[in-house]
């Protein structure tokens, strides 16, 4: 009878001690943060700790011990790998269980979550009857990187637009130095006063369109420089301000018998250097002028689009159109025409500024043209999140 009661103390002891310890372990993982779950496969509950549920934004009643509670809250992109881990070391193939998801929270956005586990107890086949875990919000580390992947990104894409602005700049800057040093060998030659007044027209001429050269490649230099400046960030009426363009063209309207429609809504806004939309507006709507169709009448169309996170502002006309299969990568390079009509205003460089003054306000340019048909082109900007 002794021996009993003495057993009987010394497992009180030993389990007093076990919650002791367990509640030590507890606090310790609440302290930093750091979730605890513990599953019971036999019963199939899962215990989640106070601070796994406030990761959520639960409290500590609000969810319960069922195991479907978190994993239906797993986002669908990753709960193929995350059953995938989670069933591998159970199985026996991954030591420890280890896994990176986005879990729904209460007030419906999505927080990144690294969750760890192992089987800590097995029945006498083998198979595991405890699991014991934890959770760690990891959104800020996964943000940053995001914002590292996406710097990476725009300085490889930065990088290589430097190589071909300098090829741009070296082929061009070449040619024209080189006419010049060909005609100035002539004018060292005898020649007829006739001749050397041709020549030098040809060097006049050479002359300007040394200087256009320089305008472009100044112009393209200023909007990438002016890219961390403080003035990108205005409130600009969308509406409003393709009214100002469209009024300012209202000569070239008339003259080309365009019809135009500003159907933005008159809502809209944007955050953006107003000089950069308006430019971007003038040189799609004096496109649509410049190209259009003589068999049909005429017309271009604005218009807003929204999508969640996306504001869109399309500029369609139906022209002349773009063979988008033979000149796809080629859109908006500098110095490209493919319209296939032959006009001294069309240097091929519109486009590219419009594209980099897209860029520069965080925006990205597509077009989608059918050639005898018309073009559209879309504008995209990243809605601003409001705290």
């Amino acid at each position: 009878m002794f021996w009993k009661r003495q057993k009987a103390t010394t497992q009180n002891t030993i389990e007093n001690t076990k919650s002791i310890e367990d509640k030590r372990w507890q606090i310790a993982l609440e302290n930093t943060n750091v979730g605890l779950w513990d599953y019971d496969a036999i019963r199939n509950q899962v215990y989640y700790s106070k601070q796994s549920k406030k990761i959520l934004g639960f409290e500590e009643n609000e969810l319960t011990n069922s195991a479907t509670e978190w994993n239906r809250r797993v986002h669908p992109e990753d709960s193929e790998t995350y059953f995938k881990d989670f069933n591998a070391h159970i199985n026996g193939s991954l030591d420890i269980y280890e896994n990176e998801h986005r879990i729904l929270c209460k007030d419906g956005t999505y927080k990144w979550i690294l969750d760890k586990g192992k089987v800590i107890e097995r029945n006498a086949k083998g198979k595991p009857t405890r699991i014991i875990g934890t959770h760690t919000d990891i959104s800020y580390r996964k943000k940053k990187e995001e914002q590292s992947e996406r710097y990476l990104e725009l300085i490889t894409s930065q990088n290589e637009r430097l190589h071909n602005f300098t090829h741009i700049v070296s082929h061009n800057l070449k040619t024209h130095i080189g006419n010049f040093e060909n005609i100035l060998e002539f004018l060292d030659e005898p020649n007829s006063e006739e001749e050397k007044l041709q020549l030098f027209q040809h060097l006049k001429t050479i002359s300007k369109a040394l200087s256009t050269t320089i305008v472009d490649l100044d112009d393209i230099i200023s909007i990438k420089t002016k890219s961390n400046s403080n003035d990108l960030n205005e409130r600009v009426n969308i509406y409003n301000c393709a009214e100002k363009v469209i009024n300012g063209l209202e000569m070239d309207i008339a003259h080309n018998d365009i019809a135009i429609y500003n159907s933005i809504r008159k809502d809209d806004f944007i955050s953006v250097n107003r000089s950069y939309l308006e430019s971007i507006l003038h040189n799609l709507i004096t496109n649509g002028i410049k190209y259009k169709s003589n068999n049909r009448n005429s017309k271009i169309i604005l218009q807003s689009v929204h999508t969640k996170n996306e504001l869109k502002i399309l500029v369609g006309d139906n022209g002349i159109g773009i063979d988008t299969n033979k000149y796809k990568n080629k859109i908006f390079e500098i110095y490209q025409t493919f319209h296939g009509t032959k006009r001294d205003d069309s240097r091929g460089v519109g486009l590219h500024i419009t594209k980099t003054q897209m860029e520069t306000l965080g925006g990205t340019i597509e077009v989608e043209s059918k050639l005898g048909e018309g073009s559209t082109f879309i504008l995209t900007f990243q809605k601003q999140k409001h705290s």
